[in-house]
């Protein structure tokens, strides 16, 4: 028979620490967990488990301290965090201890950056921290609604339950990212193919036409406005090439670095993200995509036990639109003064009637997490229906463009072309009328 060290959190969330002896660590952590504790970590201290399990579990223990190195970039992405909370839930829930998860998380892990994140956490936990402190260290990675999440669990011994919402939650996110994404892709790569194929027209094609005109005697004066003007562009475009065009990217870089260092000031991200939801088209479906969080954010938070102060504060943080968040800052103040939350989310004009009432209702009858659930799936609905007639209107927008810039200079280039063929076979009838 063994001895174990084990630090376990009690049915109120105290740490406690002591030692217990079992034949096998599975049957330690089971009398753990009959005892109502939740086993944040186990060690055996002495006795003999069989030499395999002992090598097993000293290269689980040891392997994730050997870590010393350093991985440059590499950033976490949401689809390795949902698999990462699927795979963790699972774990708990079948009895392995916290640390011994952390341990084949980290292996499993394909990401470097991710392998030593997560090993560090397992020195936290292994050296008393809870899991939601640890963490905490790493807020680029563990958002406030993750860690909020985590905390809930520990305190109320579900962790697994948690995990399982924060992975549900996730998948969702991550699907609504990604319709997003796919909506956008096709309009972004026919208009750089666009842009492409008319600079390369006026910069590479064009010229040789011009150049002809000119030979047959055709001054600017002489020539149609259209083609003027796209003597002028490719004039433009050659002349200096291609220092131009490196001094013009390189202002379009410095523009757009300005604009990002712009908004990361408070008055610049509150400006720009104003924009988003007044911007035509697309404001409705960012206002549409910013209730959806707001509304699965909360009803996740609440479920879980969170309360409502913290997890207005945790969705403010998350909403990702300063115009929204501080909307839901207002209303979390009000909250704490006593008001009820549907009215304050009212004043500030930033939620549509329904959301309102919605929370309203199940604020009254005590089901306020499956009303934000159903107003989340409301818009997520809406999001989708927005973002296929968004697709569907801007497929022959896209088609007009190209067919009218390609028109524009097929026209431009065609014109003088018909005046010279007119002048030519003008003079051919005059020559046969003398003879």
């Amino acid at each position: 028979m063994a001895t174990y060290t084990y630090t376990a959190r009690d049915a109120n969330g105290a740490t406690q620490n002591g030692t217990i002896e079992a034949d096998t660590e599975a049957l330690a952590q089971s009398r753990l967990r009959e005892q109502g504790y939740f086993v944040q970590s186990l060690r055996r201290t002495r006795g003999k488990e069989g030499g395999a399990k002992k090598a097993a579990a000293k290269a689980v223990v040891t392997k994730p301290k050997e870590k010393k190195t350093f991985s440059f970039g590499g950033g976490i992405k949401v689809a390795e965090l949902t698999v990462f909370c699927r795979q963790f839930s699972t774990m708990i829930d079948a009895g392995v201890s916290l640390v011994r998860c952390l341990a084949v998380l980290q292996e499993q892990s394909p990401n470097p950056r991710f392998r030593n994140i997560l090993s560090d956490i397992q020195v936290e936990v292994e050296s008393g921290n809870t899991l939601s402190r640890a963490m905490a260290k790493y807020p680029k990675i563990f958002n406030q609604l993750f860690i909020g999440l985590i905390k809930a669990g520990e305190v109320g011994g579900v962790l697994e339950e948690s995990l399982q919402r924060l992975s549900s939650f996730l998948e969702k996110d991550l699907e609504l990212r990604r319709k997003v994404k796919g909506a956008m892709t096709y309009p972004v790569i026919v208009i750089i193919l666009s842009i492409t194929a008319v600079l390369g027209l006026t910069t590479f094609i064009l010229p040789s036409f011009f150049d002809t005109f000119t030979q047959l005697g055709l001054g600017r004066d002489t020539m149609p406005a259209m083609t003027v003007f796209m003597m002028d562009v490719s004039a433009f475009l050659r002349n200096g090439f291609p220092m131009r065009h490196i001094i013009i990217g390189i202002i379009l870089f410095a523009a757009f670095s300005a604009w990002k260092a712009f908004t990361r000031t408070r008055f610049g991200r509150r400006f720009a993200d104003r924009l988003k939801l007044k911007a035509p088209v697309l404001g409705s479906l960012n206002h549409k995509i910013a209730l959806s969080r707001f509304a699965r954010t909360l009803a996740t938070l609440l479920v879980s036990g969170v309360p409502i102060l913290q997890a207005m504060e945790t969705v403010a943080g998350t909403v990702d639109n300063a115009i929204i968040s501080d909307a839901i800052m207002d209303a979390r103040a009000s909250i704490r003064e006593g008001d009820r939350i549907g009215d304050p989310l009212q004043r500030s004009k930033m939620f549509p009637p329904m959301v309102v009432q919605m929370i309203s209702i199940g604020e009254e009858s005590g089901a306020l997490d499956s009303m934000l659930t159903k107003v989340a799936e409301f818009y997520e609905d809406e999001v989708d229906s927005a973002i296929e007639s968004l697709t569907s209107a801007i497929e022959p927008l896209l088609i007009v463009f190209l067919g009218g810039s390609v028109g524009f200079i097929v026209i431009a280039t065609m014109m003088p072309m018909t005046a010279i063929i007119s002048g030519l076979s003008g003079g051919g009838t005059d020559t046969g009328g003398g003879e």
